[in-house]
């Protein structure tokens, strides 16, 4: 089934990204230049400091891809579990760029922005329709 296989490669890349935005906020390279996310995070830059902030940005961020990616792999296994480990990467997610912004509307993109409207959509998909095996 064609849906199957479109959305099974979507969560997957969709979780790759996240591996991107995990390499980003642990410094392994930049993604822009100049960008600094997840520095200034409103919730953890003060509390614990932006190398901490850095880390734990970049841990939950893997976690998530792992999510995306085991649900991916699970759809495409006609697995029964994987529609709610895919709803939890995506809420997972979203959490992460919420908690990690800086608070600031200028350059979303950059910090998540597209990733959260990305999640919702993955969310609305999953939860409302039923086309998908599982």
């Amino acid at each position: 089934m064609l849906i199957v296989i479109l959305l099974g490669i979507f969560l997957i890349l969709h979780g790759l990204v996240h591996l991107l935005y995990a390499g980003q906020s642990w410094r392994l390279f930049e993604l822009r230049p100049g960008m600094l996310w997840p520095d200034g995070s409103w919730l953890f830059s003060k509390l614990t400091g932006e190398a901490a902030t850095r880390f734990l940005a970049s841990i939950s961020l893997a976690l998530a891809a792992l999510g995306f990616v085991a649900g991916g792999v699970g759809l495409f296994l006609n697995q029964d579990g994987w529609r709610p480990v895919a709803v939890g990467a995506a809420v997972l997610s979203t959490a992460i760029f919420i908690v990690f912004w800086d608070g600031k509307l200028q350059s979303l993109d950059e910090k998540g922005g597209v990733g959260v409207l990305v999640n919702l959509a993955i969310l609305v998909f999953l939860l409302f329709y039923n086309l998908l095996p599982g």
